[in-house]
């Protein structure tokens, strides 16, 4: 057999050797991979502390609601006078004792504007929900993209080690045998370990995105493989792409809080109006061993507090709920200009990477052969490496952009990524 005949089959048994054997290094020692996406936001709906916030906000404006709704609460007095005194009112004969209910009447609205801004305040944190969820599926779907990304980085640079220490095995083989100088092993040997350098970077990044979707998920395992491959994942031919700036989350939230803001202003006003309280009772006199009815009215005379502030501080939290609308109103609209371009682009770019990754695999075959066969330098067959690993980085690269582009799109509209529910 010839030694280009040998240098082809080493070749081949060294990339499949390399790849099976960096894939399953990253993933067969693992013992708790990250479910599938869908199952994995499925699940981080009731362990996720950001979503856990938000909906502790949908509560807490619940309750908000219904205190809202509340009436003011009737008063009970009991009042003793003319007792225990001096002269005729030594003892209790001449106590006069009153037994009254007393009730608080609001005035100018003020129950109907604070059940109001409850139902608006309530609506605010529904949508802030919303808005939450969009960004949690997004972020989610980022990071377990991420994770991937960084597992197949691992898996290309423990290929790239594999393939240098066998360029190095070659160029000791044919230093050896007075075919190369000694200059070129020493070549080899740097690339080796720059190889080795760049697995080490490699498995630090992948230790950072593993705990980073950990964190994310809300889980309380540490996650060190996954289940499920979103790099490969097609881009969906009946990918719904139509976005209204009004349908975003961010804007229908932000419209949401300017809608409960305007309805505390109306609260804070009604409050300037005094409130009558009516009370009726029952006062009895043992002198005369008689009682008589008794009726009271009481009303604030409204010198002092008009409670001019807190409407102040209402309205200027107005304008700033309707600054930030305006705010999500146009960052809603730059990001609708771009989505969907980002998707095409970057679908374009991962078809051109796939392609590249293709050629530099051929390319570096062929001079790998060359080499060997002593037609081509080492140099070649180092840049041609470099040239296949940056390829492959690249592919890597471009797959993670056309899935953030496609989890971007699904933010704007409002829903999961990638079909989910």
């Amino acid at each position: 057999m010839s030694f280009i005949m040998r240098g082809r089959r080493r070749f081949a048994a060294v990339s499949a050797t390399a790849l099976l054997g960096a894939f399953g290094g990253a993933r067969g020692a693992v013992a708790d991979p990250a479910p599938p996406y869908r199952d994995l936001l499925a699940q981080a709906q009731a362990t996720a502390p950001r979503l856990a916030e938000a909906a502790a906000g949908v509560r807490q404006a619940e309750g908000l609601a219904r205190q809202a709704a509340a009436r003011p609460n009737p008063e009970l007095g009991i009042e003793v006078q003319n007792f225990n005194g001096t002269g005729p009112f030594r003892g209790t004969g001449m106590a006069e004792s009153t037994y009254s209910v007393g009730l608080p009447l609001e005035l100018g609205g003020k129950r109907s504007a604070r059940i109001d801004a409850g139902r608006a305040g309530l609506d605010a944190a529904r949508a802030r929900l919303g808005q939450s969820r969009a960004d949690y599926g997004f972020e989610l779907a980022a990071a377990y993209a991420e994770a991937e990304a960084a597992d197949r980085q691992v898996a290309l640079a423990q290929e790239s080690l594999t393939l240098a220490g066998e360029d190095l095995r070659v160029a000791k083989a044919l230093v050896d045998a007075g075919k190369e100088a000694e200059l070129r092993s020493l070549q080899a040997q740097a690339g080796v370990t720059s190889a080795r350098a760049s697995l080490d970077a490699a498995r630090t990044a992948r230790v950072g995105a593993f705990a980073r979707l950990t964190a994310l998920a809300g889980s309380s395992v540490p996650f060190t493989s996954l289940a499920e491959s979103l790099l490969q994942r097609p881009t969906p031919a009946g990918l719904d792409r139509t976005i209204e700036a009004l349908a975003v989350p961010a804007v229908q939230a932000a419209q949401a809080e300017r809608e409960a803001a305007a309805r505390r202003v109306r609260v804070e006003r009604t409050r300037a109006i005094p409130d009558v309280r009516l009370s009726a009772g029952v006062r009895r006199s043992n002198a005369d061993n008689a009682t008589a009815m008794v009726a009271g009215l009481s009303v604030p005379i409204p010198i002092f507090d008009q409670n001019r502030g807190n409407i102040t501080a209402a309205q200027g939290e107005l304008q700033a709920a309707e600054a930030r609308l305006n705010a999500a109103r146009l960052d809603a609209e730059a990001e609708l200009r771009t989505a969907l371009f980002q998707i095409e682009a970057a679908s374009s770019r991962a078809a051109a990477a796939s392609q590249g990754e293709a050629t530099a695999q051929e390319a570096y075959r062929l001079t790998r052969i060359a080499y060997e066969a002593g037609k081509s330098p080492l140099v070649e067959l180092i840049n041609a490496r470099r040239a296949l690993a940056e390829a492959r980085a690249q592919t890597i690269e471009a797959q993670l952009q056309r899935l953030r582009a496609e989890a971007g799109l699904a933010r704007l509209q409002g829903r999961a990524p990638f079909g989910v529910s």
